[in-house]
Formats: structure tokens, sequence, C-alpha cells
């Protein structure tokens, strides 16, 4: 890398109930030179921190505009009403909207759920945010409708949550800029897409490049160093090798049995005479 060339990074942005330490955790054992930084967004920032190149990939909840943005769907959340412990509610396994008709549920202006018309009775004014709407629950002033991500990321003792039926659900996607699409992009769709490190369509990591060439270099370099010490030793090669294994400089091998051999007469009884 030369002075002028920016270190390699890569920057995730998630959205609030998202909890991305699976594929950080991935990431950090296959590309341990590339830092990987999370940055943490509103709903309502995320897309606008992938467009202004605040983060190069990011989850975020769908609906996305696919203009200039691709989105990978991952997963459909469940969405969940939040209630106090002593609520009727607390009793069920499962609610329906009708069941909440008569129940002011609050509706903050962060809400991720995409409503045709909220159900219950609206409160007079909209919370600001979810955990304020989390706190007047808390207080029972009301009832809130939210993916179970974010129940459980604003969990209080005094509280609980059932699953609701009749609602909308919060889809989550990876998302990021089309024409940003890096290499680093590519290495972590494959991570949350399940591919493997040898996967055919994954990248080998610098560092993994960088090695395999090292080794190819220090392999050359010892065989080049065997070689000369060979030769400084006199080790025989070429055909001197094969005169000391017994073969004449002609390259022909000695008859065995010829007078000029030690020991060349035949084996067994002696000679006749005439």
């Amino acid at each position: 890398m030369t002075g002028t060339e920016a270190p390699l990074s890569f920057r995730l942005a998630y959205v609030p109930g998202v909890t991305p330490a699976k594929w950080v955790r991935i990431w950090n054992e296959r590309l341990p030179e590339i830092p990987l930084t999370l940055v943490q967004v509103s709903a309502a920032e995320a897309t606008g921190a992938l467009r202004e190149g605040a983060a190069d990939a990011g989850f975020l909840r769908l609906p996305v505009d696919r203009t200039d943005l691709s989105a990978i769907p991952l997963y459909t959340e469940t969405t969940v009403v939040v209630v106090p412990k002593d609520h009727l509610v607390a009793a069920f396994e499962e609610v329906s909207v009708d069941d909440l008709a008569d129940e002011l549920v609050l509706h903050p202006l962060d809400d991720v759920l995409e409503w045709e018309r909220p159900p219950g009775r609206p409160a007079i004014e909209r919370p600001a945010t979810t955990a304020d709407a989390i706190e007047l629950v808390a207080a029972g002033v009301g009832l809130l409708i939210v993916p179970q991500s974010l129940a459980r990321l604003h969990h209080r003792r005094d509280l609980t949550y059932r699953p609701i039926t009749g609602t909308p659900q919060s889809r989550v996607a990876l998302s990021w800029p089309e024409d940003r699409t890096t290499d680093q992009v590519e290495d972590f769709i494959g991570i949350v897409r399940g591919r493997t490190v040898n996967s055919t369509r994954g990248r080998r990591s610098a560092t993994a490049d960088s090695t395999d060439k090292a080794r190819s270099a220090d392999g050359a370099k010892a065989a080049g160093k065997a070689k000369a010490a060979g030769k400084a030793q006199g080790k025989p090669t070429g055909s001197q090798g094969g005169a000391a294994r017994g073969k004449p400089a002609g390259g022909r091998t000695a008859r065995r049995g010829s007078g000029g051999t030690k020991g060349g007469g035949r084996r067994g009884g002696p000679r006749r005479r005439s």
C-alpha cells in the first residue's frame, strides 16, 4: 500500500432492534485485516446514511426506494403488543387487532409499521419516539404495537408483550448504494447469505493472497539455497552422479563378470583344465 492509498474499512449501519453481532463476528474471522465499524441510525435516517456515504451498507426496514439503493430482504419480524404485566391481554397467548378496539393504542412518530389505519382509540398526542411510548405504557396510559425486536430492545420488568394478528409486519433487509457495490460490500453479502469461505462466489482476503505469495517466494528461495549448498559440498550432479554410482564416463554400465572387474569370474566350481 502506498502513502496515497487509504486503508480498507467497512462501515455497517443498522436500525434499532436489529442485532448484527453474528455477521460481524464472521466478518472479523474471515477479514481481520479490514476493520468493520458499526453505525447505529434511526429508521428514518437509514437510507440517508447510505446515500450520503456515512455507511457502506446497512440493515434497515423495508420498503426502500430501489431507484438508487439495492436491497436483499432477510426476514420478517413478528408484530407484538406491549402491555403492563397485570393487563388482561397478558393472560392470552395471542390477540388480534379487534381485541384492542376499546383500548388506547399509542402511535409514536417514529413508528416503523405502515398502518392504513392504526387500531384502537388514538391518544390525544402522539409520543415522539418508541422509547417515550414505552414509558407511557409502563405508566398505564395506553398500549403499543411494535415489531418484536423493538419490544425486546425496550424490555422492562413491569411490561410484557404478546403476538398480535391482523397488523402490518416489519421486514428487515440488507441495503447499499447500487453504484457503490464495492468488494467489501460483496464480501458482506456473501456472509449474510451464508456462503462459506471456500465458496466459488466468495472473495479471498488480501491477507490470504499475500500469505500465499510469500510462501511461494520463501519456497523458491529455500530451493535455491539447497541447490547452492549442494554444489558447495561437491555433491555429484549430472554425469558425475552416474560415475559415482559405478557408471563409466561414457554412460555405459560396466558389464558384470568382465575380466576387468574385481571378482568378475564366474561363480561356482573351478574351471576345467584342458
